[in-house]
């Protein structure tokens, strides 16, 4: 054989050992993201562990006295269960196939996704108390997930994030509503506690919300046909905004040349890739996730929907939101636990969008924490975000650890007339009373004419009597009906009354 024959053979020998170490290496075993070092997993349910291999490969998963072998199928995609397990940790978990994984600091406890848009996004460093609170949130047994922002057109594989330890150098841009939440349920509890953030602010529930359950809704249509009028605008919208981007440029030069403040940038126009896009939000940020076990979510959005076109038409949407997610995640009464719109100066669609989302604890195992006395007027992120993670925390321990805690407000049941008044009768009311004391706020009163006035209101054990001089025949009665409300009645508990009208569908 000659020298250049040698040479060819041993190319060849070289580019075959090559390339069966590169299929080797594509055949290891692979996890997402979230089946990672400082993982929690859902205690007392069963338990998915998921990846990829080679096809028809064998794989072994060892956790917590447990092991489950399975094979890879034809696409590669493999999963395994594990019984329910029982609130531990530190562990270690060991997945061996072609290679072997082993995963550390592993706990088994409560695991909660958080989501919404920016007031669940809202970290902690600038909540209040912000620096106090971060000095002391060295907490080894809760763990966060912080998911990256992403948009898709289909439902991902994966997310883009790590588990990392709740530490005062961890915790600082997490959101501050999660981990209040988490925390006191920790401490309720007294179990490891696996926090998942995925949120993303300005954005609707329908980019939320999967792209079948949206399509095969005939009440949802508007959603898709509202986007698809965007995205046959875009192309102009997006020339008028590179114009407007040129003449910004333009006048940020000009600005530094003569030692002035720069103009804001002009926003860009949504179109394709937007997170506004419907379901595009679901796609990139909630459909991997829903392999893995959880307790519940908890909801903090809205404001993107408190609008003329949705206002009212939330109620569908949020309600079918839910039950979408419930069905991905293949649990069926699935906790889903939400923040209702706070006071704020805004527009008079929201008390109608805290009306719909009152209209969703009609679903089985909901909650939710009012906020209407602890918003700020004219911030729409409020920076008390203690006592919204409280109120969410004793929705929790209630409708899902069942605890006999009081979880809500005063919420209407009925409006009866009596000579000249109204009786409004309370669930949730034991105690009625004035916040800080004095007169009872917040009330007006109409005859049949629809012309609402302010009213005087009185307690009469747990019900509150309303009047006004103006109106000697009252036929219905709201509270707190406005998007900044002065209102400030109370349980003994000392959480807010239900916004509400008697003139308009609402929630028994």
């Amino acid at each position: 054989m000659s020298k250049i024959a040698r040479w060819l053979v041993w190319f060849a020998a070289a580019g075959a050992l090559a390339a069966a170490a590169a299929s080797a290496l594509d055949a290891a075993v692979k996890l997402p993201a979230i089946i990672s070092d400082h993982m929690v997993l859902q205690q007392g349910a069963p338990v998915r562990i998921w990846g990829t291999a080679d096809p028809g490969e064998a794989v072994r998963v060892d956790f917590q006295g447990q092991t489950v072998s399975t094979k890879a199928a034809e696409n590669g995609k493999w999963s395994a269960w594990l019984q329910p397990l029982a609130a531990a940790g530190p562990l270690e978990m060991t997945i061996a196939a072609s290679n072997t994984i082993s995963i550390k600091d592993v706990l088994a406890g409560e695991v909660w996704v958080g989501s919404g848009q920016s007031n669940m996004e809202f970290p902690l460093v600038n909540a209040v108390n912000h620096d106090e609170e971060i000095a002391h949130a060295d907490f080894p047994l809760i763990h966060l997930f912080h998911v990256k922002k992403m948009v898709a057109d289909q439902p991902a594989d994966d997310v883009v994030g790590t588990w990392q330890v709740c530490s005062p150098e961890t915790i600082r841009t997490f959101s501050a509503v999660e981990y209040f939440f988490g925390r006191e349920l920790y401490h309720h509890l007294h179990v490891p506690m696996g926090l998942i953030e995925s949120d993303w602010g300005g954005t609707p529930a329908q980019s939320w919300t999967s792209q079948p359950v949206l399509e095969s809704d005939p009440a949802l249509k508007f959603v898709l046909d509202d986007w698809a009028k965007v995205v046959a605008g875009y192309p102009a919208a997006k020339e008028g905004y590179d114009q407007r981007l040129e003449t910004w440029n333009q006048a940020v030069a000009a600005a530094k040349a003569e030692g002035k403040t720069p103009p804001n940038r002009p926003g860009a126009p949504q179109g394709p890739g937007h997170p506004n896009t419907p379901a595009g939000l679901y796609n990139g940020m909630i459909a991997p996730l829903t392999p893995y076990a959880v307790r519940g979510v908890i909801w903090y959005q809205g404001e993107s929907n408190a609008n003329e076109a949705h206002a009212y038409r939330y109620r569908r949407l949020f309600r079918t939101m839910i039950e979408d997610w419930r069905a991905r995640w293949g649990e069926a009464d699935m906790p889903f636990l939400f923040v209702q719109l706070a006071n704020f100066k805004a527009n008079p669609y929201w008390p109608v969008l805290r009306e719909s989302q009152t209209e969703t604890l009609s679903l089985r195992n909901t909650g939710m924490a009012l906020a209407i006395d602890i918003g700020d007027s004219g911030d729409v992120h409020p920076k008390n975000k203690q006592d919204v993670g409280h109120r969410l925390a004793l929705a929790a321990r209630h409708v899902v650890y069942h605890e006999p805690v009081e979880y809500s407000g005063p919420m209407y049941r009925q409006a009866t007339a009596e000579a000249g008044q109204i009786r409004v009768w309370f669930s949730h009311a034991d105690g009625l009373q004035a916040k800080g004391g004095g007169a009872i706020t917040g009330f007006t009163i109409a005859g049949a004419d629809g012309n609402f006035v302010p009213a005087e209101a009185r307690l009469d054990g747990n019900t509150v009597v309303v009047s006004s001089a103006q109106v000697a025949n009252p036929a219905a009665v709201r509270y707190a009906w406005a998007d900044d409300p002065v209102c400030n009645l109370i349980n003994q508990a000392g959480l807010p009354a239900n916004p509400f009208r008697s003139d308009e569908p609402h929630f028994q």
